[in-house]
């Protein structure tokens, strides 16, 4: 591979986003996604909500892909009946990035999900999650901190072997773990923090929101498995 590898990233389409004189529907992103990509050493690409059918050809183009944060999963993509504090379903956007995991998982791409990525990647093989908890959102629109501890032997720990306080925000967990995943990060409460595969293939998914902090070892991880990967 010549140069910084290419790192896709999913995002928002919001209905009215604001900019200068305007407010139009918009495909966004928060900054700290494309800039811990960037400070990891890798190129970012913004991935806005497209037809399934083309997640595949998107992925061919990439050398690595990141499931950003975001709305609640929809219950329904896991056998369950709407929580009443769930938010309300983002159901184009669960399509598409559910489409960009199975293509990511297919090609063999490195797959890093944060937050709602992580949830979305244990719902795409086949596990369920927790559709409210309390304590990892307490304040509406701020993000907290609070310390993970790393499972010995996992990937995670790999690269971040010591208990770390991250930045969080979500009141959604991991239930039944998919088809192949294993627990690699736990919170103090028992809340799985981190999942991955322990196969070949890069694999990883973060409860936290490392694009709200300053260590950039797991991205840091992601660029490197996307650098050095077969045929990269």
């Amino acid at each position: 591979m010549a140069g910084r590898p290419l790192i896709g990233i999913s995002t928002y389409v919001e209905a009215g986003a604001r900019w200068g004189v305007w407010e139009l529907e918009a495909a966004l992103l928060p900054v700290g996604y494309p800039r811990l990509v960037q400070r990891a050493g890798g190129l970012a690409a913004m991935l806005p909500p497209d037809a399934p059918e083309h997640a595949a050809a998107a992925v061919a183009r990439l050398d690595g892909l990141v499931i950003a944060g975001g709305p609640d999963v929809e219950p329904a993509r896991y056998g369950a009946e709407p929580d009443p504090r769930t938010g309300p379903p983002a159901r184009a956007r669960d399509a598409w990035e559910l489409a960009l995991i199975d293509a990511a998982l297919a090609a063999h791409v490195p797959l890093l999900g944060i937050c709602r990525g992580m949830q979305l990647l244990n719902v795409a093989l086949g596990g369920t999650l927790v559709q409210h908890l309390d304590g990892h959102a307490e304040v509406i629109g701020v993000f907290g901190r609070h310390p993970v501890k790393p499972v010995p032997g996992t990937r995670y720990a790999a690269a971040v072997p010591e208990l770390t306080s991250v930045p969080a925000y979500h009141h959604q967990a991991v239930d039944r773990l998919g088809a192949g995943l294993v627990v690699s990060a736990h919170a103090e409460d028992g809340t799985v923090e981190a999942v991955e595969l322990p196969s070949e293939d890069w694999v990883l998914g973060v409860q936290w929101h490392p694009e709200m902090g300053e260590d950039v070892r797991v991205l840091r991880a992601l660029v490197e498995a996307a650098t050095t990967r077969p045929g990269s």
